[in-house]
């Protein structure tokens, strides 16, 4: 796959996309808005890719939506529906989220505005320790987007949320790590080898399976208890009469590790 502001490779079932504008922290122009968007989608058709990862060049994951290019715009009104959210940055969340694979955010850097979002809404968040998030919006005037005001409450709780969007203070990777907006703090220098041994253990986990938790995940934050319990009963069915459920309870009784093939 060839593209001029991103770069993305696969790699033992491992899809890889890096934004590579480092000149610009790696934040968002209108081109790497339809690359990424073109290659992101294009990982989660691909059969043999079973995980994806995303990250950043240079020293930032992403530095959000780049404000240089939109100098010569701000007297031009744009219409909700015609605008960058609608057309780039919302498609590009319900991709990551509703993705039946596991997406890691590999936070190599400062995540910012927008970039720190979508990070957030990938499954997994692995950030060096040097990293750092920032809810920039509030310092142009503007509000958290990219689904920032839907996944900080839910991550960190309604009162860390006002705080980071009403104050848009920076926090380090491990302040990100104690109020529960990600995964995990690795230390920078072993920050590569981390991040391919978690997509790499993924790869070989049952993917099917892992879309329906993400599934059962997502919806349950909209859901009663009563309803969940039907929803889980539903997917439980899928995943029963799935091809690796089979190897999995095979395996077990042959007191094996499971191959499994992601079907």
């Amino acid at each position: 796959m060839d593209f001029e502001t991103i770069k993305v490779s696969i790699d033992a079932q491992i899809g890889r996309l890096q934004l590579d504008r480092p000149e610009a922290m790696n934040s968002f122009n209108e081109k790497m808005h339809q690359e990424v968007q073109i290659a992101i989608r294009q990982l989660v058709d691909l059969e043999q890719v079973r995980v994806i990862i995303i990250t950043g060049s240079g020293r930032a994951f992403c530095a959000g939506q780049d404000l240089k290019e939109r100098a010569g715009q701000l007297d031009q009104i744009a219409l909700p529906n015609e605008g960058t959210l609608a057309k780039y940055y919302n498609p590009l969340i319900e991709t990551i989220t509703h993705a039946p694979k596991p997406v890691i955010a590999a936070v190599n850097g400062v995540a910012a505005g927008a970039g720190a979002n979508i990070a957030l809404a990938c499954d997994l968040v692995v950030a060096k320790q040097s990293a750092s998030f920032i809810q920039a919006f509030c310092k142009i005037g503007l509000i958290p987007d990219a689904g920032g005001t839907w996944l900080l409450p839910r991550l960190a709780g309604h009162a860390k949320a006002m705080g980071l969007a009403l104050l848009g203070d920076k926090i380090s990777a491990e302040q990100a790590e104690k109020l529960g907006l990600i995964w995990q703090v690795v230390p920078d220098e072993q920050f590569d080898s981390e991040v391919q041994q978690l997509a790499q253990r993924l790869a070989q986990q049952p993917t099917y399976a892992l879309s329906l938790i993400k599934q059962a995940i997502h919806r349950s934050t909209h859901h009663t208890l009563t309803e969940q319990l039907e929803l889980e009963k539903n997917l439980q069915y899928l995943a029963s009469n799935s091809q690796d459920y089979k190897e999995g309870v095979k395996a077990f009784t042959e007191k094996r590790t499971p191959l499994f093939m992601g079907k």
